[in-house]
């Protein structure tokens, strides 16, 4: 096999990517590995996978575009939760691409197994996903290979098809033979590393949505912490522990106001919205008081209010 030969795997860490990465470097393919982080997943079993397996990763920030999609509904809607599998897979294989084309690379790899989830791994999502990339011909999925359509590489001699594998199905029984195989005995479960499949955090991202249509960036990394309430035009965030109270400076916004207890210990309020009037404070300053422990109940509560 030609050593010179070098393949973009898109690398999340998971088992699967791994043995992916892995089937092509037993075929002395160079390799270098590519993740997407945005607001809702992230490079972190990415980094580790990539040092195990001693390889460099790219690490290509797509929130805004990811945020922007998920805005206007994604062309092949959601799976289990707000997750827009095929769509997110379309981006990330897009952005590889280019990087493909102007990286001097010969053609992407994925971890994907045919059938594993039924919803975005069936035969017709992952040809939508090549064809909507603009990869045809040049995505190869390693771990399914000889039940797929064969790829350019495999065609110019580029890739061995007969030492890659025909793996289908939600049975990981041939992917631990394989990393056994191999070696590879620390790898994450298959639980999946995105946000928008937790019950959740998918019900504080809806009521999001529904209040503010336009939310950005910073509202969502809001809603990953604390017990949110929305209210006559405004959204009340309170601390559940010391450490969510000490998050909220840090992740407050210009005009945003923050209200904490000053003559007792208890959950610190951040205020979010159009609305900052002394009805809302009013109103958050009741909501600390309620989510106090019994035993720390006062009789007269004060609190330091600021606007920034």
């Amino acid at each position: 096999m030609n050593k010179k030969t070098r393949a973009l795997v898109l690398l999340s860490g998971g088992l699967d990517s791994i043995l992916a990465a892995k089937l092509l470097m037993e075929q002395g393919i160079e390799i270098e590995g590519i993740c997407f982080y945005s607001n809702f997943f992230n490079c972190g079993l990415a980094r580790k996978a990539a040092k195990q397996l001693g390889i460099n990763l790219r690490e290509i920030d797509i929130k805004e575009e990811f945020l922007k999609f998920l805005k206007q509904k994604p062309k092949y809607g959601y799976g289990v939760g707000l997750n827009p599998c095929i769509d997110c897979h379309v981006l990330m294989l897009k952005k590889a691409g280019e990087i493909m084309r102007t990286g001097g690379f010969s053609f992407i790899a994925t971890g994907e197994v045919l059938n594993e989830r039924p919803m975005s791994q069936h035969k017709q999502a992952l040809k939508i996903v090549e064809k909507e990339a603009g990869l045809e011909g040049y995505l190869l999925r390693p771990l399914s290979a000889k039940l797929l359509e064969l790829t350019q590489m495999e065609i110019n001699g580029l890739v061995a098809r007969d030492k890659l594998m025909d793996i289908s199905g939600r049975s990981r029984q041939k992917q631990f033979e394989l990393a056994k195989k191999f070696g590879i005995s620390d790898f994450p479960t298959p639980a999946g590393g995105c946000v928008l499949t937790q019950e959740g955090f998918v019900s504080r991202l809806k009521e999001l949505m529904g209040h503010k249509p336009d939310f950005n960036s910073y509202d969502v990394e809001l809603i990953k912490i604390g017990r949110h309430f929305w209210t006559d035009g405004a959204q009340i965030i309170l601390g559940r522990n010391e450490e969510e109270n000490g998050r909220f400076a840090g992740m407050a916004a210009k005009n945003d106001i923050i209200v904490e207890p000053e003559n007792f210990v208890g959950p610190t309020a951040l205020i979010r919205g159009e609305n900052d009037s002394d009805d809302i404070v009013g109103k958050a300053k009741g909501l600390i008081a309620k989510f106090l422990p019994k035993a720390k109940r006062i009789e007269i509560f004060q609190f330091k209010t600021k606007k920034l």
